[in-house]
């Protein structure tokens, strides 16, 4: 049982490849504005150019909605507790297609989950690994049932209007957050996804296992990074996520009026602890197959 992912390269280079995994409920697009600072960043300090890919999840942006069939075990709830580890392997398999044996590994939020479980699954790809707004907890009894209701609601409705409320304002957003670019540009992108696709990661983020004891078998250069105004991994979440690495070398970033995606945020932040990940991945790796 193999996903098909489609992948988005934003520059090809030399060595190995950093893979970017994209949170919920977007696509590969909320990296462009990191990506172009890594890029830029890497010209202007005349580094070394490297391979930035940025699949889509299956269900978001270019990427299919898998079948029920493909999907794996379905719970009586409805919800695919294998799902994430098919997505796992396919991005996985798509390295592997492209020639190489090892990627640096960064996700954020719902693609946290994806990195830590290719963690688990595959560890012998991992040769750095970046955590971004996420967390290692499967879902609550009421965060599960909130998945199944909406993933109801946008199969039946054939609506993404389940997810806009990622782009309301609250107290305590940052003032990107609360800014009316962010507010379209995000309300754009989850406007253009498919709403059985948007229902297929709600389902397979519910059917998630817990995954926090797979901080501690870390042992590949790490990083964590979060925003500080972020409502769901802030700091308090992610500084343990930090000090559970306990078997690397791990570098915290917090940053300041910062939200949930801030990779969009606060692009040069997020790209300058990526360099900086990638300087601490050693050198003479296995790259390839």
């Amino acid at each position: 049982m193999t996903l098909t992912i489609e992948n988005h390269i934003y520059r090809d280079g030399e060595g190995m490849p950093l893979v970017l995994v994209h949170g919920f409920p977007v696509d590969h697009r909320m990296w462009d504005r990191c990506a172009t600072a890594l890029m830029e960043t890497t010209d202007a300090q005349e580094l070394a150019q490297f391979p930035i890919w940025a699949p889509d999840m299956p269900g978001a942006g270019a990427s299919a909605v898998p079948t029920s069939q493909e999907s794996g075990e379905i719970a009586a709830d409805g919800t695919y507790p294998q799902a994430l580890d098919l997505i796992a392997d396919a991005y996985v398999d798509l390295l592997h297609a492209a020639g190489y044996g090892q990627a640096i590994w960064a996700g954020l939020s719902m693609g946290g989950y994806v990195v830590l479980d290719i963690q688990r699954r595959h560890p012998e790809v991992v040769a750095g690994v970046a955590l971004l707004d996420t967390k290692g907890d499967a879902d609550s009894e009421q965060a599960r049932e909130s998945r199944v209701r909406i993933a109801k609601e946008c199969v039946e409705r054939h609506t993404t209007e389940p997810v806009m409320f990622f782009t309301d304002v609250h107290p305590g957003d940052s003032s990107v957050k609360r800014s009316p670019a962010y507010i379209e540009q995000f309300g754009t992108w989850i406007r253009e996804q498919q709403p059985a696709g948007v229902a297929w990661r709600e389902l397979m983020a519910a059917g998630r296992p817990d995954l926090n004891d797979q901080f501690a078998n870390i042992t590949a250069p790490a990083a964590v990074i979060c925003g500080v105004d972020d409502p769901s991994s802030s700091p308090k979440v992610m500084q343990p996520i930090a000090d559970a690495m306990t078997r690397t070398d791990v570098a915290f970033t917090e940053i300041e009026d910062c939200g949930h995606f801030s990779a969009w945020e606060r692009p040069q932040i997020v790209a300058d602890a990526l360099l900086d990940l990638i300087a601490r991945v050693p050198r003479g790796v296995d790259e390839n197959r």
